[in-house]
Parts: structure tokens; C-alpha cells; sequence
């Protein structure tokens, strides 16, 4: 995408506060995009707005309980009313609640199902209508190993990431002939807020577990949305190289070949 083009683009990403979010907001707005951070703490995504502003970029913030479906209709109606379109769509929100399946509360099965699922499907179902009509759209959907893989401890989160890759695959097939991208990204162990307490746990340093940053994390987002990206429906690694569906391809690997 040229500097031209991205200078009238908006691009809004969920989970912009802190973790990967944040750096891939403030990559979008160096690229040019005028960029909605979302989340649900209102001081969490104002301040990834301001320090885009102080950078010269273009920003706003928006508090939206994510896991809400209700919030998240009443928001985008108002994004509309105000942009028009949202050209850059990135569900990159996500929370753990991890138990072993006999110790884990129905609630905490159905907060991380509502928050890394279901807020996809009502994001993507109140934007992606004027992406269709614009013929023009980037939608990438933050997966995970783990929804490959699954992990014990994790059924809700592993149900959820694997979710998103079924959502990604089939409403690739639904965007495509409109210009519309749908693409999934698996970035790996990123140290975040959510991670960090894992690596405390067992005495040791998140450079030591293998943890990448939030920066080396958010670069494949990047790519899909500013790159030439070969096709809808695919599935990504955190080196931007493209990965099967069906095992796990380690970043430094060969990149895969096949269809």
C-alpha cells in the first residue's frame, strides 16, 4: 500500500492499550492510517492514542467492552456515523482465564469465548458490510499455537484461538471476490501482561523462556495490512512468513511451499 493511499485509511485495533496492540497501532499511524485503539480500560487505549498524537500521528481511543456484543454494535454504529468505513480491521483483544477443565467456572469459559471470539464475529459483522460496498479491506484476526496445538490447562483459550482460524478460513472465502482480506496471525510467545506472570513462575526472565517482544509480535500484522499479500485465508507466523493450517512452522523454519 503506498504512503498515498494509507493517508485515507482508517485502520481500528481492539486490545490497543498494551501487549502487541499497542506497538501495531502506533506502526500503523507511523504508515499513515488514522488509527481507532480500543479497549476496555478507557485510560489503557487513551494513552496509546496520545502517544501516537505526540508522535505526529493520527488517533483516537474508544472504551468498548469487548466481550459485550451490545457495546460493540452501539460503538461501531458511532464509528460509522463519523468515518463512514473502517478500511483496517484487527481483532487482536484477548484474555486467559486458564484452569484444568474440571476447575474451570463457566464464567471463565464464557469470558474468554466472548472477549477472543464472539467479539470477532460482531466486529467483523458491523464493519465488514461497508469494506464489501467500498471493495476494499484488510481484516486480520490475532490467533494462536495454542488454537492449533491446544494446551493443557487452556480449553477455553485453545477453543477460542481455534475458532478464529475457522471464522478467518470461511469468511475468506465470503470477502474474497470483493477485494476484502481475511488473514490470521499466530505470533508466538510475546511478552505481554498476559504472559509475563507464566515466565515469573517458573524463575525465569521472559528473554530466557524465548518470549519475543510486543514489537517483533506485531510485525506480520503489519504485513498484511501494508504489504502485497499473495491471498485471503491464510495463516501467518510472527516472521510474516506464511504457515499450513494444520501444524506448527517455527519462525526461522523454510517457509512453507504448499497451497
Amino acid at each position: 500500500m503506498s504512503e498515498e493511499n494509507t493517508k485515507s485509511k482508517i485502520a481500528l485495533v481492539t486490545g490497543a492499550g498494551r501487549g502487541i496492540g499497542r506497538p501495531l497501532a502506533e506502526s500503523l499511524a507511523e504508515d499513515g492510517l488514522q488509527v481507532i485503539c480500543v479497549s476496555k480500560s478507557a485510560s489503557s487505549c487513551g494513552s496509546a492514542a496520545e502517544s501516537i498524537q505526540e508522535k505526529g500521528g493520527l488517533a483516537e481511543s474508544l472504551a468498548v467492552d469487548v466481550s459485550s456484543g451490545e457495546e460493540i454494535r452501539k460503538a461501531c454504529e458511532d464509528i460509522l456515523e463519523k468515518h463512514g468505513c473502517v478500511d483496517v480491521l484487527v481483532n487482536n483483544a484477548g484474555i486467559t482465564r486458564d484452569n484444568l477443565l474440571f476447575r474451570m467456572e463457566e464464567d471463565d469459559w464464557m469470558d474468554v469465548i466472548n472477549t477472543n471470539l464472539n467479539s470477532c464475529f460482531h466486529w467483523v459483522k458491523a464493519l465488514g458490510r461497508p469494506m464489501i460496498r467500498k471493495r476494499w479491506g484488510r481484516i486480520i484476526n490475532i490467533s494462536s499455537v495454542v488454537g492449533l496445538t491446544g494446551n493443557a490447562g487452556q480449553a477455553n483459550y485453545a477453543a477460542a484461538k481455534a475458532g478464529m482460524i475457522g471464522l478467518t478460513k470461511s469468511l475468506a472465502r465470503e470477502f474474497a471476490a470483493r477485494s476484502v482480506t481475511v488473514n490470521a496471525i499466530a505470533p508466538g510467545f510475546i511478552e505481554t501482561d498476559m504472559t509475563r506472570p507464566f515466565a515469573e513462575s517458573q524463575g525465569k526472565s521472559a528473554s530466557e523462556m524465548g518470549m519475543k517482544t510486543p514489537e517483533q509480535g506485531s510485525s506480520a500484522s503489519v504485513f498484511l495490512m501494508m504489504g502485497e499479500v499473495p491471498g485471503s485465508g491464510m495463516y501467518f507466523g510472527s516472521d510474516c512468513l506464511r504457515s499450513p493450517l494444520d501444524r506448527y512452522r517455527s519462525p526461522g523454519d523454510p517457509p512453507y511451499e504448499g497451497d
